[in-house]
């Protein structure tokens, strides 16, 4: 059962990016955040990682302390998760290494807009896998509603793109404008140190001693999985609030099918 632990809807403060006027779309009521699971205490070292059984992924100490190498640990990491595979492992990864991680589950569309088209709700499944994967080790989940704001900055600008005989790629739009724009907006006083996801992608953030030095967003390891042209438009305030734990992995080597 869903429970109600805040009723917290994200504001945006400012435009994401300059754009064409968002088209009209019918107003609904406002949704709360939900929490799905409990959280665990943090362990106060990273714990040892065990021999992987079928469908789990093996961790390595030499990814654990990659996950634990940003500035200090443990850390408070806003982690995005989809229910698949790739934001699951991020997650563990993130855990494994003593971070303090919540999960977020972005809702971008709204149920009654599939019921014409599917029986079921499409995110339903995805929904539940990733609570199961948040249960497992203890990690709480929240539902985050951002619906008008996908409606807004990416639906509708695609719709004028198309209009105007150009291709946007809606991917680049999510991710600059919900996924570390209105998302990051929404939890910006929360007191997250940085915000993770399953992307194969990585940054590099600059040392303590040049605090003031650009975030830098690099190749991930797997040169077939890499996501960066996704993330190319990110701003270097968004670039210094990331983490990419997936960014120094292959998937064919380190997923176990």
């Amino acid at each position: 059962m869903l429970r109600v632990v805040s009723t917290l809807r994200p504001l945006l403060r400012s435009p994401l990016l300059p754009g064409p006027k968002p088209l009209p779309r019918p107003r609904r009521p406002p949704r709360p955040f939900r929490a799905l699971s409990s959280a665990a205490p943090l362990a106060a070292s990273p714990p040892s990682a065990p021999a992987p059984a079928p469908g789990e992924v093996e961790i390595s100490e030499e990814h654990l302390i990659r996950c634990a190498a940003a500035r200090r640990a443990p850390l408070r990491v806003a982690v995005l998760v989809s229910g698949g595979v790739d934001s699951s492992v991020a997650l563990r990864l993130l855990h494994a290494a003593g971070h303090s991680c919540t999960a977020f589950y972005l809702k971008i569309w709204f149920q009654e807009d599939f019921r014409n088209f599917w029986s079921e709700c499409p995110w339903d499944d995805d929904l539940k896998y990733a609570q199961a994967v948040c249960d497992k080790i203890d990690v709480p989940l929240e539902v985050v509603h951002l619906s008008d704001e996908y409606w807004n900055h990416v639906v509708s600008h695609m719709i004028n793109e198309y209009r105007n005989g150009r291709t946007p790629n809606p991917d680049v739009l999510c991710n600059t404008r919900i996924k570390f724009g209105a998302f990051l907006e929404a939890i910006e006083n929360l007191g997250f140190d940085y915000i993770a996801s399953g992307h194969y992608a990585h940054v590099v953030h600059p040392p303590v001693e040049n605090a003031e030095g650009p975030s830098v967003l690099q190749l991930s390891k797997d040169e077939i999985k890499d996501q960066t042209y996704f993330l190319s438009h990110l701003s270097q305030p968004q670039l210094r609030r990331l983490l990419f734990p997936l960014g120094c992995i292959t998937k064919v080597t380190y997923f176990i099918r």
